[in-house]
Order: C-alpha cells, then structure tokens, then sequence
C-alpha cells in the first residue's frame, strides 16, 4: 500500500494529510500563508504524528501485559504505518488502521482507528476513534501532535507569541527527564493567570506536560493578529513543545504520557492508559479555527 496525500479545502483553508501515519502535512490559507510546520528534517521531521497505541517513552522500550512484554517505539506504531483511505470528499476524509500480524506481535489486540479529517469554513477538525473488535479489554492511549508556526505568518515577531488559556490556571506542570520519562515532582507552572508568554527557555528541559488542567480550549498567536483557537475536550492533558530556537510550536492534547522514571508494572497501571472494551469505541477530537483579531 503505498503512501498518498489527500488535500481537502473550505473557503478559507485547505489541509493536506498523508496516508502515511494520517498526518497532516499541510495547513494553509486561502492566499497561501502556511499555518503548520515543514517538517525540515534538518530540525525536527514531524509535523503531526498521531501517538497511539501510547504516548511518550517506555521504560526498557517494552511494556508488560499479563506477564508478558512487548516491544514498542516511542509515541506507538501509528505514525510509522499506512492507512487506508476509509472515506473522502471535498471537505473530509477518514483514514483507517486495523490490526495486522505486525502490530499483533506488538499489540495483541483487535483494533481498529479512524482518523478524520473535517474542514468547515476556518476549522479544521481532527477526529479518532478507537475501537476494540476482539473479545478482551483493550489498553491505549492516544494524541495529537500538531506542530504550528512559530510565529505564525501574519508579520508578528515570534517573541510576542503567547497561549492563552480558557480558564486561570494554577496547577503545577510536570516535567521529564534526560532520558525522556516523567519525573515524580511537579513543578510551578510558568502560565501567569491565564497566559503563556512562549519562550525558548521554557522547552530547555523538554516538553511542558500541563496534566491538571482547568481549560479545554487555548488561543495561540501574538497579541495582534489572527489567532488559533485549538479546542481539546476529550483530553485531560496538553503537552507543549518545540525545540528551542526552532520555528513551530507543538500544542499537543493527550490521554497519556511517557513511563514515570522507573516504571515497571503492568500497561493497566501506567498513568494515562485507558480500557476500550470488547465490542466497544472510543472517541476524541480536536479542533483548529483560525480567527482573526476582533473575533480573538
């Protein structure tokens, strides 16, 4: 099956998404102002990876299930394998991933995603569901991991671009190591009220994991300007990261994240997992409206 690139369009924006790991390639307005990531592999080669069937780093790069262990990469297979176009027209299209003999030597379960893809007028929706075809409970995570402009393309300096959360936020984020797991101690969250004034010193230790949020909605921009206003309701968490002095800005919901150091119980124990039962799906979505400055 080869990889294919499928380009969908609204009046306002058009969104390019490969087979290839159902990832967004490609956002852009109606005169051509590009709203993601290149994915220069000279600096970071993603540009929206889907995380599934887990978020982040195991521990020894296994997991443990019912006395076993299975080897599996960082941030899961999905963003590695082919899909199959499900569905497509003018404005949407579903990619699909189903279990094989490859992931079941992985990930012995009977699954199946769907990816969707949904442009109305400025929104670009992206949906998955989760859904368990075999007899047993099935454990997963899963995220998006939008990487967006920074700064984005409206001739504002990338100093003056901030995240402006739905609610004042007062919890503490959680950090990572050097070695890509979750540290045990949270620490002061660098959001003052409700804003995020981005800076590269911030992403120094890696990414800022906010796992206590208040906020389902941010806005992303410079003070003037258009904006981003990205809505997660299905997530309890929000990752965001970038390399620092590269220009994108990962704003990345999640159910999930990386083995807290030293980790060695069962996938069923790991923070973040959650069951999708025998016969059953599970649902998640985010979206990105662009706005422009009297509507922010």
């Amino acid at each position: 099956m080869d990889d294919k690139i499928i380009r969908i369009t609204s009046a306002h924006l058009s969104a390019e998404i490969a087979s290839l790991g159902a990832e967004l390639q490609a956002l852009t307005t109606a005169d051509g102002r590009d709203l993601q990531w290149n994915g220069d592999p000279a600096v970071w080669h993603g540009r929206a990876p889907i995380l599934f069937p887990v978020i982040g780093l195991l521990e020894g790069g296994q997991y443990r299930l019912d006395g076993e262990s299975y080897d599996m990469p960082k941030h899961g297979f999905a963003r590695d394998a082919i899909f199959e176009i499900a569905a497509s027209s003018p404005h949407r299209v579903t990619f699909r991933l189903s279990g094989s003999p490859a992931t079941q030597a992985i990930y012995p379960f009977e699954f199946q995603l769907d990816i969707d893809f949904t442009l109305i007028d400025r929104t670009l929706t992206l949906g998955a569901v989760i859904s368990n075809h075999g007899e047993e409970p099935m454990p997963a995570s899963f995220g998006f991991h939008p990487a967006l402009r920074w700064p984005l393309p409206f001739g504002r300096p990338r100093a003056g671009h901030r995240i402006i959360f739905g609610s004042h936020e007062t919890a503490p984020v959680r950090r990572i190591d050097q070695n890509g797991f979750l540290k045990p101690d949270p620490v002061t969250s660098p959001i003052v009220d409700d804003t995020l004034v981005l800076r590269d010193d911030l992403f120094v230790d890696d990414a800022l994991i906010f796992d206590q949020l208040s906020s389902r909605d941010i806005r992303y921009g410079a003070a003037v300007g258009p904006q981003l206003h990205i809505r997660f309701e299905d997530f309890p968490t929000l990752g965001v990261w970038t390399k620092p002095g590269a220009e994108f800005i990962c704003i990345e919901p999640w159910h999930g994240f990386s083995d807290p150091v030293g980790f060695t119980g069962d996938i069923w124990n790991k923070p973040g997992i959650f069951e999708v039962a025998p016969g059953a799906t599970r649902s998640m979505s985010m979206s990105l409206t662009l706005e422009d400055e009297a509507s922010a």
